[in-house]
This record gives C-alpha cells, structure tokens and sequence, in this order.
C-alpha cells in the first residue's frame, strides 16, 4: 500500500470536522430573501452529462422538480446514446415546452461534457463513476449546480479530488446532490430518526446486502476497438465502474455509516468470481463479503453477490444494546424481538426519493439554500472501496491506508485512440485480483 505521508488525511480528522447529515443542507449568508426573489424569476438551464439509462430517469426527474427549467444540452461518449435519450426525454414532455436542445447542442466524445456543462445552470452527471471526478470538478470550478450519480470515483486519487472539489463548491455556495436516495426516502428518515432517538441503544453491529442476479452484459461488437467494447461494457472494468461493491452495494453501506454517524476504521474480506467469470464480465468479482468495524465497536457485515439462481435481497439490518432495526419491513424490535415500531407506508401519498432529491436540490437553488452531499457521498464511496481492496487483497486495510493510498486506475484523461488501463490477454482474458497475491 502507497500513501502519500505529506499530505495524508486522517479519518479522525475528517470525521471532526464534518458530520453525516441526512441530507447534508446547510444554511448559507446570503440573504434569503432577495436570492429567492432573483433564483424564483430566472429560467434555470440544465445540461445532462451521461445520456444512458440513469441519466434518461435522472433528466426527466430533475425538469419534473422545477416548473421554470429547459434541458439545453446534452453529452456522452457515444452519439447514438445522446440521440435516444433525447427521443426517449422528448416523448415524455410531449407538447411541454421542457426540450430545448439544438443539434449543435448534442455533444458527444471524451470531451463532450466541458461543452455542455458550459450552458446550463444546473448539470446531472449520470456517466460511469470513473469519470465523476474530473466532471465534477469541471461543474463546480465554472458555477455550476450540481446532481451527480453515486458512487463519486473509483480509485482514492478519485476521491480526494471529490473532497477538494466539494469544499470549493460551499465556498461558492453551491447546490451539490448526490444519488445516494435513502437520505430522500421517508421510510428512511424515520427510522433513522428513531434510531438516533435511542430507541435501539447503542448501534453495536449489523447487516447489509446487496445480492441480486447481477446486470447486462453487451457483447463485443465486430469492428470495435478495445475502448469503445470496454466503455460500452463499463460495468466490468474497475476504471470505469470499480466493481458491483462499490457500484450498487455503496446505498447499503452508506446506510451504516450514516446510522453509525461515521466511518469505519478497518476493512476485511473476502470475495471471487464463481458464476460470472467468462470474457464478458471483465475483471470484476461476482461476490464479496467484508467486515467493516467502526471506532465505537460496531461491525457492519457486508455482502454482495452477482449471480442468478441465489437469494436476493437487498436490504440493512442494525442490531442495538436494546432492540434492532430491519428497514425493507421497516420495523424496530426489543432484545426478545418483538416488534416495539412499525413504519406505516402510505402508498398512494409516499414520495419516490428518487424524484425528491430533484424536488430538493432545486428548490435549495430556488430558496438561497446550499446542499452539501458530496463529502458524504466522496467518503461513503471511499468505504466501498476500502472494501474492495480487502477482497481483493485479502488483507486488513484501514481507513487511512485507503483515503491516502496512490492507487488510480482511472486516467485523468483519455481519448478514443488510446488503450483503456486494463487489457486481455491472447485469449481474451482480462488479470483478475488474486487474494493474497494482488497488492496496492
């Protein structure tokens, strides 16, 4: 493990400095009022960064939050993403005067999303988590407001400038949602609320999952280069995607960091590919599991899992001093388990979360308000990864170690002409982590 002693952050540090907010608003100097009165007048410009399925949902959620707003640009590697995407977001607000996106304005290629982010007030970044960092920062350094999807980077280096970048955009009083939805869902909020009331004792450990038949696989297509096969295939290259645990399962951990109020001190695992270990599927694993322990005692097990015919469940178990907490049923039990709390759904009333960080990230802009995710987001995010260099090293891996660790595989630029970080080998195999052999 390589770190960076000069210039070494500490978890003890970080933590004391900031604190896991539900949603991470903060109150700004500015006056109020006269900054709602010119943000409620002003048409607010949105440009969306990353034109795939996430980013479609994502665009129309955003012009659904806020009745004065225009998509204006659009931008991925690929044209023919941004092209049905554009259909896709077009026939939604069919006769509304949301879409204003001039074919000039349909950027594509490495470097698309500098052109868009330029004319918009407002920009969702939804592209492969590898490319956050560097979009981010871009956003923030020009104005901008931001929504962008978690998890924030793949490889510490990734990180750290995510936490930079985030410091410079309170400074500058600037709106910052991550996709990290639970904070926005109600079922969560009250059993956090709960919890933090004491209704439970002391958090002393836990269980969280994310275990599921996996996602898509795209077959390498005649003709193409090993860039454009790894980018249209992102999810099964660490640059890119930096694997399922940190990809997917990043909700569920996010979730004990924030009900535990901070973040843990140690990882260790295990993991492998068992099922999904054919030349479509990269170099990621296909299972992990890790202990991660906090500095107040508590041990969250973490497990995540990728293949088809196995339990699924995804889901977060908290176990107290005085009771435990199971949030898909959304109850609350005392030692003897009996149920002491319940959580009563109101379906036909109950916001989707992923619908109200979009209703709350605009009228924070609205309002004069700032929101604040990204550190959290940046940090549970590096939790993930913390993780997965446990599994695939097979080693304890502490917090320090993992926030100031040299490890970057994703390239601070790249472009269609040169080779991804990662390549197979004459049989079309790509290096896969080896357990007590593989080291950072």
């Amino acid at each position: 493990m390589k770190s960076k002693p000069n210039n070494s952050i500490s978890r003890r540090n970080f933590v004391k400095r900031s604190t896991l907010a539900t949603t991470g608003l903060l109150s700004t100097t500015l006056p109020v009022g006269a900054m709602a009165h010119v943000n409620a007048e002003k048409k607010l410009k949105i440009a969306l960064v990353g034109c795939g399925g996430r980013g479609t949902g994502a665009i129309v959620q955003a012009l659904k939050a806020d009745e004065n707003t225009e998509l204006v640009a659009m931008a991925d590697a690929f044209q023919d993403r941004v092209e049905k995407s554009l259909q896709a977001v077009q026939e939604h607000f069919d006769g509304e005067k949301k879409i204003n996106v001039k074919p000039k304005h349909q950027f594509s290629g490495f470097d698309a999303y500098k052109k868009a982010i330029d004319l918009a007030d407002v920009v969702i970044l939804t592209t492969p988590p590898g490319f956050r960092p560097y979009h981010f920062e871009y956003a923030i350094n020009n104005g901008k407001h931001v929504f962008m999807e978690k998890p924030v980077a793949t490889d510490p280096v990734g990180v750290r400038k995510v936490l930079e970048v985030a410091r410079m955009a309170k400074q500058k009083k600037l709106n910052v949602v991550v996709g990290l939805q639970r904070h926005y869902q109600q079922k969560y909020l009250d059993l956090y609320e709960k919890v933090k009331a004491g209704k439970i004792g002391r958090i002393t450990g836990g269980q969280v999952y994310w275990n599921s038949r996996g996602v898509w696989v795209r077959e390498r297509q005649p003709g193409q280069t090993e860039m454009e096969y790894q980018m249209r295939n992102w999810y099964y290259f660490n640059w890119l995607c930096g694997d399922h645990i940190l990809e997917q399962h990043i909700h569920n951990i996010d979730v004990a960091n924030w009900f535990i109020g901070g973040y843990p001190t140690q990882a260790q695992g295990m993991g492998g590919r068992q099922v999904r270990n054919g030349k479509d599927h990269g170099e990621i694993f296909d299972h992990h599991f890790v202990e991660f322990t906090y500095d107040t005692g508590a041990i969250i097990s973490s497990q995540c899992r990728h293949q088809t015919g196995c339990m699924r469940r995804v889901d977060e178990n908290i176990q107290g001093t005085e009771g435990s907490m199971l949030t898909q049923k959304g109850t609350l039990s005392d030692l003897d388990g009996n149920e002491i709390y319940k959580y009563k759904k109101d379906v036909l009333n109950e916001p989707n979360p992923y619908q109200v960080e979009h209703d709350q990230l605009f009228a924070s802009i609205r309002n004069g308000g700032v929101i604040a995710d990204a550190e959290n987001g940046a940090m549970s995010t590096l939790t993930a990864i913390m993780g997965r260099m446990a599994t695939y090293s097979g080693k304890v891996i502490t917090w320090d170690q993992a926030l100031n660790s040299d490890l970057q595989i994703m390239p601070a630029e790249v472009d269609w002409s040169s080779n991804p970080p990662t390549l197979p080998d004459s049989n079309g195999l790509y290096p896969i982590p080896t357990p007590g052999i593989t080291e950072f």
